[in-house]
């Protein structure tokens, strides 16, 4: 029975749009990327409003039941209308579509939004709906992007666990067991299971980094001063950032071109100015690992070394703890 209802949900994941894009293969949505997306869009095998069921189909099947990942607080009533509108405005005038042009997105639920709550998590907030868009907000739909859902949190961003009064404890979709990560683990959970494609999250100390560790996912918590806080609930003006947690450096390097820029609402962006390329993603490099070494702690059998490891022959290093560090080249 298993095995059958996981058949019917692959085959729910796949798409062709039209009989053109099915002779072209079909799309599919685990571990979709930016790039395969708008790719799929220029050929006829995908529509806005396929993308976004797809989507909120696996929201529906995971998050409140099966598994039961608590990633999700609210979900945009809007969604599917929408994405008929994107649609429509991306037949009459493909060229003008946005750098993010439907992909869809889950802000951490303490991102300010106009037109869904803004609650951190806290059940007595759970109806608060801020009067404007928190300004990477605002930058993420002027780019295109589909606001799709906010994601559950500690409860207002203050410690790790990824827990809250409104939402109940966030569960690691690669093992329910294990930490999600936090604060932000909500967002992390989400893009590790597919429930989007991107997803923003705030970060006091690791909750950017956090979440994207213990969900396989690539997090960037900015520089100070690149990205605006404003509109965004606040934990300390020292040490808050907000940046992208997505599944590929390429699209959490596209979001963080969107997201950063000067904010007049947030004084310290004003660092930034003058330091913020045209674009982060156009930097990147399939060539930029040539050369380094991945390394992988392996541990100590018996009081010694591993088989065949020997300290200062260039291919091992003495690791603090009594381990050793291999080192293999990329």
């Amino acid at each position: 029975m298993r095995y059958l209802v996981a058949m019917s949900v692959v085959a729910a994941m796949s798409v062709a749009a039209s009989p053109a894009g099915a002779q072209q293969g079909a799309f599919h949505l685990q571990e979709a990327t930016i790039a395969g997306i708008h790719a799929a869009f220029a050929a006829g095998r995908l529509t806005c409003t396929q993308l976004v069921s797809l989507y909120l189909d696996r929201i529906a099947a995971y998050n409140l039941q099966g598994p039961t990942l608590r990633a999700i607080l609210t979900v945009n009533p809007k969604a599917m209308e929408i994405a008929a509108e994107m649609d429509r405005s991306y037949r009459a005038s493909p060229a003008s579509a946005g750098a993010l042009h439907c992909i869809p997105i889950i802000l951490k639920d303490n991102f300010n939004t106009f037109d869904m709550p803004t609650s951190g998590g806290n059940v007595s907030m759970k109806a608060s709906v801020p009067p404007a868009d928190a300004f990477t907000v605002a930058r993420i739909r002027k780019a295109g992007a589909l606001i799709l859902a906010k994601s559950n949190l500690q409860e207002f961003a203050r410690g790790g666990m990824s827990i809250s009064s409104l939402g109940g404890q966030v569960r690691n979709p690669y093992d329910l067991g294990r930490t999600p990560g936090g604060s932000s683990g909500g967002t992390g959970a989400s893009i590790a299971a597919n429930f989007a494609v991107l997803g923003t999250g705030s970060d006091t100390g690791q909750s950017v980094r956090s979440p994207a560790s213990a969900n396989n996912l690539v997090g960037i918590r900015p520089t100070r001063g690149l990205v605006s806080r404003a509109g965004v609930i606040p934990n300390s003006l020292t040490q808050d950032e907000v940046g992208p947690i997505a599944r590929t450096v390429t699209d959490a390097a596209l979001l963080l071109d969107v997201m950063a820029g000067y904010d007049a609402a947030d004084p310290i962006t004003a660092f930034g100015k003058g330091h913020i390329p045209a674009s982060y993603a156009r930097l990147l490099g399939t060539d930029a690992l040539r050369g380094a070494h991945r390394c992988y702690h392996e541990p100590v059998r018996h009081g010694g070394a591993p088989s065949g490891s020997q300290p200062g022959d260039g291919e091992c290093d003495r690791e603090d703890g009594g381990a050793w560090r291999h080192r293999h080249p990329l």
